[in-house]
């Protein structure tokens, strides 16, 4: 210790002095904010369905919602059983359809059903997903399907979140066991690491714990927010960490050096996180609102991580200064002048490679093409229920689902529809209120007059007169008392649900036999009510044999929507299903990612041209990180790969606020650099003065990203990780190598397009 080095006292030093010293009050609150997130991360709802995150102009999401405030879904499975014969298949059908729980088993002899020895059972149960009854039933499904070869498909959220949190959480130990490994091979000190962790440990927590704040939050955003933040911002804590060390050997006391650091590590870290912030402000701005969801997300773990740094690392630094001064040890990082008098001496060699690759990978990357739909994304990962999917679509004929939503009462025009729909060439199946028979040849919805309804319950002729009369009283139609009952008709669902109600108050009464079949009939038709009968809308449900992406299915839809609206007229029916939200996504994407990519580089070029005042320096470094996300995502075109369209909108962003980061340090070091030495000789030493760093945060970035991409099923988000992983690894190669012979090369452009800013109120050029 040689000198008291914090006699500065301008604001950061002022900032930093007080939180040295209130670090103990720091510490306590951050500790009762730690147990607040703890109790609030359970709380977080998280959503698997894309489509929730479209606008709510769009079709698809008006539909939704409709269809949640009105209508119940319930759960249901296609089982797929190989190497069985049909009569067999047929009695394995009827057996299934017997169990409690289980509201039908949809089987047939058509190529839909049955084809070369496999049969496709489509089992619907009585209760959504989340009903023990349910979960009891699929278990006895699966007791009388354990001696055949099945597969099976279905969309559980339950089951996909409880998955999905067990590989995160074994992803996340494995991730913290590697990054750790590559800290202490890059660390000054080895207890450094222990606070490294503390540290995140902390801001992760107050992240995960605030997204309650949020409401509903994406499923993609739940899973890889907390990876990703340990990628993007343990970056701080190293630089503060690195920042103490520097300045503990020449300060009179360890609180002297902690001042120090930290006043220069505020501006050097927030200048730092600007370039991250403004990826994932540009992303919070797309239309397609899972952009926001996962912009604000890591924004906000950005600020987590930086306020735990500032204000609570101080403090655990202070209670070990010991541990750290005593576990310190040489670097272990390699000095890499050779590669950077390597880089010097051929001159212009990989930017002529630069040159030749980029053009070829804008070509590639623009025709990478996009899934809208998680069933036209490649996988990554093997999953049983994703192999069980593709088994089935590739045996049977597809079975893509098309809600039709019409405004309810109509029942002629449904009928109508629901006959008319069906004799499209496309349509295998089409289910509404209006086409379920109770009678042959007489509907669930036709209206019935007292005599037809007489004969239908088995009951004398007055009973069913005073009912029907009851019924006229209760809705204002006095044409039962006043005029001829005999002519007086009503809907027959709205009959049963009227009678059902009379009978619970016991005013009518039937003979036990008889009330034991309208109760049957009840539970059967408050199922079919709950899922096709709504307040004031009704919905008809068809299987369509198109797939869920295409002009083929767009052009079905078209033909649905105009069929209805030809009852009802324009714009008075909705469609929804997996074809209308592929479409809506895909005009979503069109309109956001463009928007996206300009908006990103824009907001990084402005905060590189305010931070090097060079307008050809600033054009370089945006341009170098740009070419790596051209790179980046040319390689599922070149590996015949599809990912999900979420992927590029989201990872441009993250990689270009990210990566921009080493170019950064790089530039940084090689302008101080430049003051003192020849250009070639101060970038050789550039070069190997930010290898540590560059290593350090593009390892980090790279291993989180790669892990998800190949341990994590979800489709999702294993293509974000794996196109993360991929970009922070080509832009360490470019800075390495493309960079630095790139600022040389230009030097002369750098330094005649630089200016000064002028605080009186001009600028000079």
């Amino acid at each position: 210790m040689q000198e008291k080095c914090t006699g500065k006292q301008d604001m950061m030093h002022l900032i930093a002095a007080a939180v040295v010293r209130w670090r103990f009050v720091i510490m306590v609150l951050f500790l009762l904010a730690a147990v607040y997130c703890a109790l609030s991360v359970g709380k977080v709802q998280v959503s698997s369905d894309l489509t929730m995150f479209l606008g709510q102009e769009t079709e698809t999401r008006r539909g939704l919602v409709i269809m949640e405030d009105e209508f119940i879904t319930y759960a249901s499975e296609d089982i797929m059983v190989s190497n069985i014969t049909y009569e067999g298949a047929a009695a394995l059908a009827a057996e299934i359809r017997e169990l409690d729980g289980v509201a039908g088993v949809s089987f047939d002899n058509s190529p839909a059903h049955y084809t070369r020895a496999a049969a496709l059972l489509s089992v619907s149960y009585a209760g959504t997903s989340s009903d023990p009854a349910v979960t009891e039933a699929t278990g006895r499904v699966r007791a009388i399907l354990a001696p055949y070869d099945t597969y099976s498909y279905s969309m559980d959220p339950e089951n996909y979140f409880a998955k999905l949190a067990q590989e995160m959480a074994g992803l996340l130990l494995i991730a913290v066991t590697v990054i750790a490994a590559i800290l202490l091979f890059t660390s000054r000190s080895y207890f450094e690491v222990v606070i490294i962790f503390i540290v995140f440990v902390f801001a992760a927590l107050l992240n995960m714990g605030t997204n309650f704040w949020l409401g509903r939050i994406s499923s993609i955003t739940n899973s890889i927010a907390i990876i990703m933040q340990l990628a993007l911002a343990i970056d701080y804590a190293i630089i503060f960490s690195h920042r103490y060390q520097d300045e503990a050997p020449r300060c009179a006391s360890y609180r002297d050096a902690l001042v120090e650091a930290l006043a220069k590590s505020i501006t050097e870290i927030s200048a730092s996180s600007l370039t991250t912030i403004s990826g994932l402000v540009a992303l919070m701005l797309m239309q397609f609102r899972l952009g926001y969801d996962l912009g604000m997300v890591l924004a906000k773990s950005i600020v987590c991580s930086l306020l735990t740094v500032f204000l609570l690392m101080p403090g655990l630094i202070m209670l070990f200064p010991g541990a750290i001064r005593r576990s310190a040890h040489k670097s272990l990082i390699p000095d890499i002048r050779p590669w950077g008098r390597f880089l010097m001496k051929s001159r212009v060699l990989f930017v002529v490679l630069f040159v030749l690759i980029v053009p070829a990978a804008i070509w590639c990357s623009n025709r990478t093409s996009y899934a809208f739909s998680d069933r036209s994304v490649t996988e990554l990962v093997y999953s049983e229920s994703r192999a069980a999917m593709h088994k089935i679509q590739d045996t049977f004929a597809h079975s893509t689902m098309i809600a039709l939503l019409v405004p309810a009462e109509d029942f002629e025009s449904e009928k109508a529809i629901l006959l008319e729909a069906a004799e499209l060439p496309e349509i295998t199946g089409a289910r509404g209120l209006a086409n379920i028979e109770i009678e042959e040849g007489r509907m669930l919805t036709d209206r019935y007059t007292p005599r037809m309804f007489a004969e239908l319950l088995d009951i004398s002729a007055e009973e069913a007169r005073l009912l029907f009369q009851a019924y006229g009283v209760r809705h204002e139609e006095y044409q039962a008392l006043l005029g001829d009952v005999e002519t007086y008709s009503v809907p027959a669902v709205d009959m049963f649900l009227f009678a059902f109600e009379l009978m619970d108050r016991g005013v009518v009464t039937l003979e036990e036999e008889r009330m034991a079949e309208l109760r049957a009939l009840r539970e059967t038709l408050n199922m079919g009510l709950d899922q096709l009968r709504g307040e004031h809308w009704n919905r008809l449900v068809f299987t369509a044999d198109v797939p869920v992406e295409g002009e083929e299915s767009v052009a079905l839809v078209e033909k649905l929507r105009t069929l209805a609206e030809s009852y009802y007229g324009r714009g008075k029916v909705l469609v929804i299903g997996d074809v209308t939200s592929a479409r809506d996504l895909r005009e979503a994407y069109t309109s956001d990612s463009r928007l996206i990519s300009f908006l990103t580089a824009g907001f990084v070029f402005l905060i590189l041209l305010f931070t090097f005042r060079t307008v050809m320096g600033s054009v370089i470094l945006v341009f170098v990180i740009q070419s790596s996300i051209w790179i980046n995502f040319s390689f599922p075109y070149l590996q015949g790969m599809v990912p999900s369209f979420v992927t590029n909108m989201i990872v441009s962003a993250i990689q270009m606020g990210a990566t921009i980061d080493y170019a950064i340090v790089l530039m940084n070091r090689y302008q101080a650099l430049k003051a003192e030495l020849p250009k070639r000789e101060a970038m050789t030493e550039a070069v190997n003065r930010s290898f540590p760093t560059v290593l350090t945060s593009g390892a980090i970035m790279t291993i989180a990203g790669l892990l998800i991409g190949y341990r994590v099923s979800d489709v999702y988000v294993n293509h974000i990780g794996l196109a993360v992983g991929r970009g922070a690894f080509i832009s360490v190669i470019l800075v390495l190598t493309v960079l630095p012979q790139l600022l040389v090369l230009l030097d002369g452009a750098v330094e005649k397009t630089r200016f000064q800013l002028d605080l009186t109120g001009g600028e000079e050029l």
